[in-house]
């Protein structure tokens, strides 16, 4: 009910009406002079009434009209001016003063009686009236949820608390293979594997503790015997905040499954046959070029050696022809231990991380050193090529960006699985949401770095602010996913 100051009333039509209608009602209750209708004075006389309690009376029908607009306030306050309006006629007036008090107090309480009696059974009109149309909505959303329930592409099933199917749609008989009064007699256990009921137990727990739904990828059996890998969402359905049932939804993702795994495998192909072709690269290069250049280094020697036979132009021309057969020489060299550096193949991560940052040291003028945790054991070597690779990418990052002094690699070996870190003090940079966002940026090493983490199941993280310098951390299975 709305609230009215006496301005808000004194602007609404109705407060005139009813004051006009309590002035019409009083003039005659004072001024006997005045006339009643023929109809009016048989009606009085055949009700047996005297005037004045008809009159009276005829008070009432301001009172429950003022209910109308203003509620049970504007009946009180209408009560009152009317019982204000009648009592001096019945104190002064009346012949029979008591009966007219009585007859005034009865008006007044019957008028308000009235009134609350109208109010009542108009709000309970107005409450119907809403049930009705929330009953209607509800009808109508129960019938929109079971349209969209039925024709979801992605299969919905929905059990009891203790796992039971109580419902399906037909996306479920789609990717389960069973119809429905078969899947209602099953239980969703009886649909995954160990590890999926495992998993679907740990979300049951969470789910009633309060805790939000979640998705899991699980294993599902169809009733042919095939298996299918599906993304599973479960909900808890409730009511009043009291656990009837789940809602599960699940999509097949069989497929799209087989192609990351078949992408995946392509990728570790592609990189375990780089790795080779760098290892096949270096040994030419070192074996045959360099060696190569170790003769003809030798036969500039022999010829030097003849300087009474050469003109001093010859001579000179020959000592530049070997400082630039040496320096050849060793960028040959350089570029066969950056190619697959040997001591990676005979010796392992460690001396090869060592000879790493030794050359960055002296070619970059960035103090460098390695720290070990843990007792070093060999990895299998697609993981130390990984780990290798992303810290030879990670310090040349440093080397060309950072604009840093100091790096430092920390490697930590535990049994099941090892860590490593490339930290330095240089500007550091904004590090997106993402790292997947760092090759818009232009930043492809930190997205290939993640990539060979990724292809060995391991993770990498970057952690850096602008004038923070940098901290790449990776960790890495210490035996292949496959293994």
């Amino acid at each position: 009910m709305a609230h009215y100051s006496w301005t808000d009333a004194t602007r609404k039509p109705g407060f005139w009406f009813v004051a006009a209608l309590l002035l019409f009602v009083t003039l005659p209750h004072y001024y006997e002079a005045l006339e009643y209708p023929a109809f009016i004075t048989r009606m009085i006389a055949d009700l047996s009434l005297p005037r004045d309690s008809f009159e009276r009376i005829l008070f009432l029908a301001p009172i429950i009209w003022a209910g109308f607009p203003f509620g049970w306030r504007g009946t009180v306050a209408t009560s009152l001016a009317a019982l204000a309006l009648m009592l001096p006629r019945a104190a002064l007036i009346s012949p029979t003063p008591s009966d007219a008090m009585l007859e005034a107090g009865a008006v007044f309480v019957v008028g308000n009686v009235l009134n609350i009696t109208l109010e009542s059974l108009r709000k309970e009109r107005q409450h119907r009236a809403e049930m009705e149309k929330t009953q209607r909505e509800l009808r109508a959303s129960e019938e929109r949820y079971r349209q969209l329930f039925e024709s979801a592409h992605d299969a919905i099933l929905i059990t009891g608390l203790e796992g039971a199917i109580v419902g399906a749609n037909k996306g479920a008989v789609g990717l389960t293979g069973y119809d429905l009064a078969g899947l209602c007699c099953l239980k969703i256990g009886d649909l995954l594997s160990e590890e999926g009921k495992r998993t679907v137990e740990a979300v049951h727990k969470r789910l009633l503790d309060g805790e939000n739904g979640s998705r899991a990828e699980v294993t599902l059996t169809r009733k042919d015997g095939t298996e299918a890998t599906v993304q599973l969402g479960v909900n808890m359905v409730r009511s009043d905040g009291r656990a009837l049932a789940f809602q599960y939804v699940a999509r097949d993702v069989t497929e799209q499954k087989r192609m990351q795994e078949n992408i995946q495998y392509y990728l570790q192909q592609a990189t375990r046959a780089q790795e080779e072709e760098r290892k096949r690269i270096a040994r030419d290069l070192h074996d045959e070029t360099v060696q190569d250049l170790v003769a003809i280094s030798r036969q500039l020697d022999i010829l030097a050696s003849r300087g009474k036979e050469l003109s001093p132009e010859n001579t000179l021309l020959l000592k530049e022809l070997r400082q630039q057969t040496s320096h050849t020489m060793q960028q040959v060299r350089r570029f066969s231990q950056d190619l697959r550096p040997v001591a990676l193949d005979r010796l392992g991560l460690l001396p090869a991380l060592e000879w790493l940052v030794s050359d960055v040291t002296k070619y970059s003028g960035i103090a460098t050193r390695v720290n070990m945790i843990g007792s070093e054991g060999r990895l299998p070597e697609e993981t130390e090529s990984a780990l290798f690779r992303i810290a030879q990418e990670a310090l040349r990052n440093v080397w060309r960006h950072s604009q840093a002094t100091k790096a430092e690699i920390t490697i930590e070996f535990e049994p099941n699985m090892v860590r490593m870190s490339i930290a330095d003090n240089g500007k550091g940079f904004e590090v997106p949401k993402t790292i997947s966002e760092l090759p818009r940026d232009g930043k492809l090493g930190l997205a290939g770095m993640q990539e060979r983490a990724r292809l060995l199941g391991g993770a990498l993280t970057v952690h850096s602010e602008p004038g923070e310098g940098c901290n790449i951390k990776v960790e890495i299975p210490a035996r292949l996913p496959h293994a």
